[in-house]
């Protein structure tokens, strides 16, 4: 009896210490190619809509999106508190804005000016991209 308890304790250690040590082997979520494509996708249609008056964002398409890429983290084995901690950095939040605005720029965005910013979102929703699949001509 005091085997099989012993046992038991054992293999519930052995189990713990799999689980800590594949949890501390996972990259920072910055580094997941899928789902920072997805967010950085997601802030430029967001950008988009916000200063061109004829587009709007699909809510629901967004929300469906939100919810593959917190299962695709979850799957990978990130906590829903690793999850959360990732959105909610002030850093993260500053490094998409970063790379949102360096694409913005490649593509001929000017800020201020809302035409620039209506006609990369009738391109890429014209090619069916991620950032145009988010957005509706209205």
């Amino acid at each position: 009896m005091l085997q099989q308890s012993v046992l038991k304790s054992a293999a519930a250690a052995l189990v713990f210490a799999a689980s800590t040590a594949s949890a501390a082997a996972l990259p920072p979520l910055s580094e997941n190619a899928f789902i920072n494509n997805s967010l950085l996708a997601a802030a430029i249609g967001d950008e988009i809509r916000k200063n061109c008056p004829t587009i709007s964002a699909r809510i629901f398409r967004a929300l469906i999106k939100a919810k593959e890429l917190e299962s695709h983290a979850l799957k990978l084995g990130y906590s829903a508190g690793e999850i959360e901690a990732f959105i909610d950095s002030d850093a993260e939040q500053q490094r998409m804005k970063g790379l949102r605005d360096a694409y913005l720029a490649e593509q001929g965005v000017t800020k201020g000016d809302s035409d620039s910013y209506c006609r990369l979102g009738y391109e890429e929703i014209e090619k069916n991209s991620l950032t145009g699949w988010l957005l509706r001509a209205n």
